[in-house]
């Protein structure tokens, strides 16, 4: 998924109320940025981090930048927009780029299902069980290597494990996706310290027959790619 403009760094000055991020072009104007993350983003909303946002020309709306990545060093980058997986992923499964659910043709967005719920990607094919696949974007890491989800307390993701375990023992797939938007981490495990009911709630899920399914990204200041899968692991931080 090429992004639509070119990317401009810039530096983060601070980022609130969610969505707002003060930042520093290269030119020297502080401007403000949209900020398309409504989590804790732990690690990486630190003052002076370097960061990559898409500028746009777009009348209709009031802020003309976006906040996209932050860089690490090292050649490395998190992508910090919780709707990009989603986009990078719907291409992937329409192509059939993802071995675990290759298998289905029909690929159906944002399906209702459960109580007053959306399924991120509904999958269909004549002979098989359908598919109920939920998507988590992944960009917390407080170890070297390893990325955790959630960063901040979910109810809204534990009632997502609650409905796929609904799913899975209805006799359908059900399917918890990580896709991790960092390119310096290659497992994946739970933060059941920041969130115990949610780890809870995910190990009552897979025991319920909910699958988990871990995919990395390839990143740069051109484009989002989803990249090879990764192992989910229980550590140390997990409990």
């Amino acid at each position: 998924m090429r992004f639509q403009t070119p990317l401009v760094p810039a530096v983060l000055l601070r980022r609130y109320k969610r969505f707002l991020a003060d930042i520093r072009l290269e030119d020297g104007r502080e401007v403000t940025a949209h900020c398309a993350n409504p989590g804790s983003m732990m690690g990486l909303a630190d003052p002076g981090t370097c960061i990559w946002v898409e500028p746009n020309d777009d009348p209709r709306k009031k802020l003309k930048y976006g906040w996209r990545l932050v860089e690490h060093g090292d050649g490395h980058f998190t992508g910090v927009d919780t709707s990009a997986p989603n986009r990078v992923l719907k291409d992937a499964l329409i192509a059939r780029d993802v071995p675990e659910l290759a298998a289905y043709e029909t690929v159906l967005p944002e399906q209702k299902y459960g109580a007053s719920s959306r399924i991120d990607f509904l999958l269909r094919q004549p002979g098989q069980p359908d598919a109920y696949v939920e998507v988590k974007s992944v960009t917390l890491s407080r170890a070297s290597g390893l990325a955790e989800f959630p960063d901040s307390v979910t109810a809204r993701g534990r009632k997502h494990l609650e409905e796929l375990a609904s799913v899975a023992q209805d006799g359908h797939r059900a399917v918890m996706l990580f896709v991790v938007q960092r390119t310096d981490c290659n497992a994946v495990t739970l933060a059941a310290d920041i969130d115990p009911a949610y780890a809870a709630a995910f190990d009552a899920a897979r025991m319920a027959g909910v699958e988990v399914l871990c995919l990395g990204c390839r990143i740069t200041p051109e484009a989002i790619d989803l990249g090879a899968p990764l192992a989910f692991v229980r550590a140390a931080h997990s409990g």
